[in-house]
């Protein structure tokens, strides 16, 4: 729930230990965000106001970024308004999204005057004013004319109005009477009822608060004591924001992907991995900076899959036309008896037939009619029949080596496919590229950087819960590394059977493995591989000296024997 009221209650309080401070410089970086560097009680702090309309928030900041060499206007009229002015208060007027830097600064007549910086966090309506306290807009980082919006218009000299409430209450204030806050919930369901009548209530907050009070979302009766439970849940949560009583954790899902972030602890996210902060900046600077790194992955990655998948189909249209050719020519041998057959009975052979029938030594004797093309002596048929076998014959062969190296491409592709799904940053996508290069799927320009960037990716590590140490190849380069090279004799292999997945090595250091580090061991192996959803996936483990690779064989590929095979329903290690 990024930057609900929760949210930005939190940041602040936090930001209130900069009321009395200065402002000592002010820079514009992107078209959508402004950097206030301010000096506050000996302390120097850096602070971001973003109105980006897909990640609008504030907080302290300890990003640095480049400023543009003329400064844009509305940083010129920041400067010119409230540079070296004193925040006299930060506020969030009724616990909207909406946060107001009162600033004490001198006009160009030496005068102290005072002005209202704002943002409001909106969405793609998100925006950046500085207004005077009349409500006049001396600016605004997004203009909004008359010819956008003919409910709101943002332009320098006109009316500051605030967003439109659409009807809706502050919860701190229905939380102070029981009577109120059922008569707003009179619509049902009451989750939608929690959030659309509330200002700063998102629908997941309204899901926490039914959930600490242990009633269904879809509800549409309560009874006295699930009305107490309600209630008191409600407060409960407003209370922790009246007393500034904060817990800031990010949540990840099972891929490890942060999904959402909040002020308060959630129950709902009970099954969630979290991690906590001290501070609601540091936990807004880590969770945006983690979802730009995903959606940048996810980007990169999405090119890569492309690629693969056109690769992919490309390999089993060939198939398809392998198949198809190897059904034409099934019958080759036909061809070379229906030759030596003519060669055979060649003085019974009339010129200018169309045909000839003949008993068929190789086949019991049987009568086989043997078409003839006229125009050709009988000499002349038969050659034509061995020509077409010899041809055919040449055929099978080539398309047996061309039906065996696009099974190959098949199956590699399907191991890279699944490394895609262990991509954690742009080191791995460069060192799949750069395999892919090696192998002639995609153009070697480039490929250098890539091989350079990749050196950085390293395998998966994990430690078992009785103490052997994991490694998990996430890609071939990583699988063949693992196998052939750092592992050592009586490690154990692990893979799963017949299905695209990482190496997984189980570092046994000369010990015996436990049979609780061989399960641990073989749910990263399916966990990591194609059937990460199945179950009962069978994952074959063997001591490292039994497996090998086959001369020319691709990255990731390996034969083995003397193994064993667990069967495995894959967890989130």
């Amino acid at each position: 729930m990024p930057f609900d009221g929760t949210t930005i209650s939190s940041v602040v309080h936090e930001l209130s230990v900069l009321v009395g401070g200065r402002i000592d410089k002010i820079t514009q970086p992107e078209p959508d965000e402004i950097f206030l560097s301010v000096r506050s009680k000996g302390a120097n702090y850096k602070v971001m106001l973003t109105a980006n309309s897909n990640a609008p928030r504030f907080g302290f900041t300890k990003q640095s970024k480049n400023s543009p060499l003329t400064a844009p206007m509305f940083c010129m009229v920041l400067r010119k308004h409230i540079s070296s002015g004193r925040i006299l208060a930060i506020t969030q007027p009724n616990f909207e999204r909406i946060v107001e830097f009162r600033i004490e600064a001198m006009d160009e007549m030496g005068d102290r005057s005072e002005k209202i910086l704002i943002i409001e966090m909106m969405g793609k309506h998100s925006n950046i004013m500085l207004i005077t306290p009349e409500k006049k807009i001396l600016d605004a980082i997004k203009h909004v004319p008359p010819s956008v919006s003919t409910v709101r218009h943002v332009l320098p000299g006109t009316e500051y109005v605030p967003p439109p409430s659409q009807g809706k209450f502050n919860p701190l204030e229905t939380s102070k009477s029981r009577e109120k806050f059922f008569e707003i919930l009179a619509e049902l369901p009451l989750s939608k009822a929690l959030y659309q009548k509330h200002i700063g209530i998102s629908p997941i907050l309204a899901t926490e608060i039914l959930s600490r009070a242990e009633i269904h979302p879809e509800s549409s009766t309560l009874s006295e004591a699930e009305k107490s439970r309600l209630y008191e849940a409600f407060c409960n949560v407003f209370s922790k924001i009246v007393n500034n009583s904060f817990d800031c954790s990010i949540y990840y899902n099972e891929a490890g992907i942060a999904t959402d972030l909040a002020a308060l602890p959630f129950s709902v996210y009970a099954h969630y991995k979290s991690e906590a902060f001290e501070s609601p900046s540091e936990m807004l600077e880590e969770f945006y900076k983690r979802r730009d790194e995903s959606y940048r992955i996810s980007q990169k990655t999405a090119d890569m899959r492309k690629l693969i998948a056109t690769h992919q189909e490309r390999c089993r249209k060939k198939s398809f036309m392998y198949e198809r050719t190897q059904n034409e020519i099934q019958n080759r041998d036909e061809l070379r008896i229906k030759g030596e057959l003519l060669t055979a009975y060649l003085y019974m052979v009339e010129k200018g037939a169309k045909s000839f029938t003949a008993e068929n030594f190789y086949d019991n004797n049987e009568l086989v009619e043997i078409p003839l093309d006229p125009q050709l002596t009988p000499s002349e048929n038969a050659q034509k029949y061995f020509k077409k076998y010899n041809k055919q014959k040449r055929t099978h062969v080539a398309l047996q080596e061309q039906i065996t190296k696009n099974n190959d491409d098949l199956l590699y592709l399907e191991s890279v496919a699944s490394a895609m799904e262990t991509v954690v940053d742009e080191a791995d996508i460069a060192e799949i590229r750069a395999e892919l290069a090696e192998q002639n799927f995609v153009k070697k320009r480039g490929a250098q950087k890539s091989k350079k960037m990749a050196k950085a990716a390293q395998p998966l590590k994990y430690t078992t819960s009785d103490g052997f140490i994991i490694f998990i190849g996430k890609n071939n380069t990583q699988n063949d590394y693992l196998t052939l090279k750092m592992a050592k004799a009586n490690d154990i292999w692990f893979h799963t059977k017949d299905i695209a997945g990482s190496h997984v090595i189980l570092v046994t250091n000369g010990k015996e493995p436990s049979e609780t580090a061989i399960l641990e061991a073989a749910n990263h192996a399916a966990y990591n591989s194609r059937a990460r959803d199945g179950s009962q996936v069978p994952v074959d483990y063997v001591a490292k000296k039994h497996v090998r690779k086959p001369a020319g064989a691709k990255p990731g590929f390996v034969i083995y024997d003397y193994h064993k095979t667990v069967y495995i329903t894959p967890k989130n290690p």
